[in-house]
């Protein structure tokens, strides 16, 4: 059996904090990225299952999470430099190639890595979040995404989403981790009660409408499968379905009777669904 071994590497002159596992596995890699209100902690159950498969796997605690790595400033968030932050950590690993996972705004980050960096990539798996086109194109168009979005708008005010967050002992997050464990609950608190966390986490939303995009998402190669819950709170159906439009390589849609929060109670699931994937099987 393997473990979850926590350490510190430095990528792009910031120190991150990772989680990685089966570090003398002969398989592949495989980099999870986490989204918000979570963090890499959100992946150990799922990298267990790959590394007792023979993976190398590896989960860091983004730019603005890291205690390490939060730069001040939006500019300093946006999805070119998080999205070189994983290429840069495969490298220092000593992976040209490999396989990557995300969930949330996570998974926004890795849309920009198969969008730039397509070489890289053995496949791409992304859990409730489609191509941000698709997004931008349902918020425009989709009444009930624009409900489900209306917290980016909001979180483009300086402080204030910062107060609100944090208000009444982090009230709204502890909303939103309802039904995870309990030492899952605290881990988080405890990260993200941390001095300017909030700020730099939400800069990655400020710099998604702040900072000029110079990325071309609207066409993936890259072998893809997009998880999704129909129960979503946050994504809406629109933007799942318009997402094809922009895949040129392989690519399926898995739709689940589930929540945002894939991991946390559809686990077994989500492994399965991530190992087909990865492993080149075809979803029947």
């Amino acid at each position: 059996m393997n473990k979850i071994i926590k350490t510190k590497l430095t990528i792009n002159n910031l120190k991150f904090t990772i989680r990685e596992s089966g570090e003398e596995n002969k398989g592949s890699l495989i980099v999870f990225l986490h989204g918000f209100p979570e963090s890499s902690l959100m992946w150990e159950s799922t990298m267990l299952y790959f590394s007792d498969n023979g993976y190398r796997v590896v989960a860091p605690d983004q730019r603005g999470y890291s205690a390490g790595a939060r730069p001040e400033g939006i500019e300093n968030y946006s999805m070119d430099l998080l999205a070189n932050d994983v290429v840069s950590l495969a490298q220092e690993l000593g992976y040209e190639k490999f396989h990557l996972v995300a969930h949330d705004i996570g998974s926004l980050v890795g849309w920009t890595v198969a969008a730039k960096y397509p070489e890289k990539l053995l496949s791409w798996t992304s859990l409730s979040v489609p191509d941000w086109p698709a997004y931008v194109w349902a918020l425009q168009n989709d009444p009930t995404q624009r409900e489900k979005g209306a917290y980016v708008s909001r979180f483009q005010v300086p402080g204030e989403s910062e107060k609100l967050i944090s208000s009444n002992d982090y009230a709204i997050l502890k909303k939103l981790w309802a039904g995870f464990d309990e030492s899952e609950i605290a881990s988080y608190l405890k990260l993200y009660s941390q001095e300017d966390m909030l700020t730099s986490v939400i800069n990655w939303y400020r710099a998604l409408f702040q900072i000029k995009n110079q990325v071309d998402y609207s066409v993936i190669t890259t072998n893809t499968v997009l998880i999704w819950g129909n129960k979503d709170l946050a994504i809406s159906r629109a933007g799942i379905e318009r997402n094809a439009s922009y895949m040129k390589g392989k690519y399926e849609m898995v739709e689940l009777n589930a929540s945002h929060w894939l991991t946390e109670f559809n686990n077994d699931e989500i492994n399965e669904l991530i190992y087909n994937n990865i492993s080149g099987k075809d979803f029947g």
